[in-house]
């Protein structure tokens, strides 16, 4: 009897690991076409679906990777806020723990993001428009209408990244509560 037994947990324990390999897998292709690392995805998966702290020399068992790798991506996964440092009592290592709420872990890459990509194009296009009002009414007509077109699409394109930063704050940073008044709106303009 306790022979079947064992046998039986070892292979829910096989299904488990599969499991999470392939998940693992996965996460990290699928970070390569968002242009994140592959090991730093992989970590973030390994964090995310087993749901325990894991110290770097764990994370290089698991996932057969370098000490370098594993610490270079484990930082980088805490400055973007999805990964933590935790103490455990008596341990001298450090842990790292994956951000287990989806939308605490959502928000954060989408903040980071926004943080790396969009705001420094929001700016150059701050300086661009004001390049431009520095340049309003001076030379030829031809010349002043060119200056006029650019600097309109210049207005159009902050107002839309303003706006969609402000959908943004408001529904996806605030989570379920968001996504709860984002459907309530949604059935109403139905």
């Amino acid at each position: 009897m306790a022979t079947s037994e064992a046998h039986g947990e070892n292979a829910i324990s096989q299904r488990l690991r599969r499991s999470q390999d392939l998940f693992i897998r996965r996460w990290g292709e699928m970070g390569q076409t968002w242009g994140i690392n592959r090991t730093m995805a992989e970590i973030h998966a390994l964090l995310y679906v087993t749901g325990q702290a894991l110290c770097t020399d764990d994370v290089m068992e698991r996932l057969h990777i370098s000490r370098g790798s594993a610490s270079t991506s484990l930082r980088a996964l805490c400055n973007w806020g999805i990964v933590r440092r935790v103490h455990k009592l008596g341990q001298r290592r450090e842990y790292f723990q994956s951000v287990g709420d989806v939308w605490e872990m959502f928000s954060s890459i989408v903040a980071e993001r926004k943080r790396r990509e969009i705001d420094p194009v929001l700016e150059i296009i701050r300086q661009c428009r004001q390049m431009l009002e520095a340049e309003a009414g001076g030379g030829t007509d031809t010349l002043a209408e060119e200056v006029r077109m650019t600097h309109q699409r210049l207005v159009e394109m902050e107002q839309f990244m303003t706006i969609a930063h402000r959908i943004f704050q408001q529904f996806v940073v605030d989570g379920k509560d968001g996504l709860s008044r984002l459907a309530e709106m949604l059935l109403k303009a139905l």
